[in-house]
């Protein structure tokens, strides 16, 4: 496999804005149509392998594609991965994407996981975004070989990254420079709270609820079963999210995040849950796509609170850990050109793959053909110290290439 063929196409937050980047998210309702789709841009683009990686601030393609990522590959690529990519966004496509190729590539993949690349550097809910994404990969077999040598290399640069800089020194996630918004914000521990989604944002959300003694919350979500640690911290029953657009216990904020690609409160499921309020309230959305219906936000009177709202924040997360980016980018380096070096071995193991296969079928021609009457002519002691010896003439054949071809490498 060349390491030309490793290539990613990535949107991140450092190109685009979080309403932009919904654009590029792959739409689907459920896990079997995200398969689906998946599947299908590998069949028609002739991917080889494929991981899909969403997150809150970035949508990443890694793939292996003997193809050349161009500009005109990239456009019907991402024409496929959203039919319904708005013309104005087409234009403007070289702007937003990233592509790079081999080292290159890898070496963004080890900044990402390690959050070097993170919108808050330092966060570690990246690292866990990576592996669920590879992990999924690997159970709908869009991943193979190759990337498989590419997402251990990549965890176990981001744990020596970690282990070996102060850069997730006092952890900061996305979650708790939100929610720091949102303390700032009109609402208080006796506010009434809809938390919508039990994913693992969420749960860092519902963390810091119970921490500040926020004792008014609703969770709602799509599966009951995964809102149990929720519903532990917040001492509370769960909702289906089904029951939203009935609910009528009012509410002061509404804090979401879900996987899904449509708007879950549009404009009829918010003026249902408002009762007829008309107070002020605080809406967080941290989905990409956003969850919250820009209608929504434009037409009634709220403080609206994303993953854009936070930059400032970032900002100020990354000044205090500049020292330890450069270290680790040294890390990186480092890494990227060792991970060269275990390729062309793998490269070479699987080169020599057919070799104890073909060693063991010389061995029994040479038995049962070529000396067979020389053989059967032996007393039974020298037959058996020959056959003895044969056995171990083969495994020394077998051992010797592979031998000669680590010390290749290492030299």
């Amino acid at each position: 496999m060349h390491f030309r063929k490793f290539q990613i196409l990535t949107i991140t937050h450092q190109n685009l804005s979080v309403e932009e980047l919904k654009h590029f998210v792959i739409p689907s309702d459920n896990k079997d149509q995200l398969v689906m789709k998946l599947d299908q841009l590998k069949q028609d683009f002739a991917i080889e392998e494929l991981i899909y990686l969403n997150t809150c601030n970035r949508v990443s393609f890694i793939m292996v594609l003997d193809t050349h990522i161009d500009k005109a590959w990239t456009k019907s690529f991402l024409s496929a991965v959203n039919p319904s990519l708005p013309e104005v966004v087409v234009d403007k496509l070289p702007k937003f994407i990233d592509v790079l190729s081999g080292l290159d590539a890898l070496k963004h993949l080890y900044q990402v996981a390690s959050s070097v690349d993170s919108l808050v550097v330092g966060e570690r809910e990246i690292f866990r975004q990576f592996r669920e994404a590879y992990a999924f990969s690997k159970e709908y077999n869009l991943s193979g070989d190759f990337l498989r040598m590419v997402e251990q290399s990549t965890v176990n640069t981001a744990k020596y990254i970690y282990t070996h800089t102060k850069i997730g020194e006092r952890p900061v996630s996305v979650a708790s420079l939100v929610f720091k918004k949102v303390l700032q914000s009109s609402l208080d521990k006796d506010s009434k709270i809809l938390l919508i989604g039990a994913g693992d944002t969420n749960r860092n959300i519902a963390r810091f609820l119970g921490k500040h003694k926020f004792s008014q919350v609703t969770v709602f979500n799509r599966s009951l079963s995964n809102t149990g640690e929720i519903a532990d911290l917040l001492d509370c029953e769960p909702l289906h999210l089904s029951d939203l657009k009935s609910y009528d216990g009012g509410f002061d904020g509404i804090i979401i995040c879900t996987g899904s690609t449509q708007a879950i409160i549009d404009l009829p499921t918010y003026r249902s849950l408002l009762q007829k309020d008309t107070s002020h309230k605080v809406l967080v959305d941290l989905s990409v796509p956003r969850n919250i219906s820009s209608e929504v936000v434009d037409q009634y009177d709220c403080d609206y609170i994303d993953i854009e709202s936070i930059r400032s924040l970032a900002e100020e997360n990354m000044s205090f850990r500049k020292q330890e980016v450069i270290q680790a980018q040294v890390i990186i380096q480092e890494k990227a050109e060792e991970f060269e070096s275990v390729l062309q071995m793998r490269r070479l193991e699987k080169a020599l793959s057919d070799v104890p296969q073909e060693i063991k079928a010389v061995k029994q021609r040479a038995i049962t053909q070529v000396f067979k009457e020389d053989i059967d002519s032996l007393d039974a002691k020298s037959k058996e110290v020959l056959l003895q010896m044969m056995d171990y003439m083969e495994k020394k054949c077998i051992a010797v290439p592979m031998k000669v071809a680590k010390a290749h490498v290492a030299e």
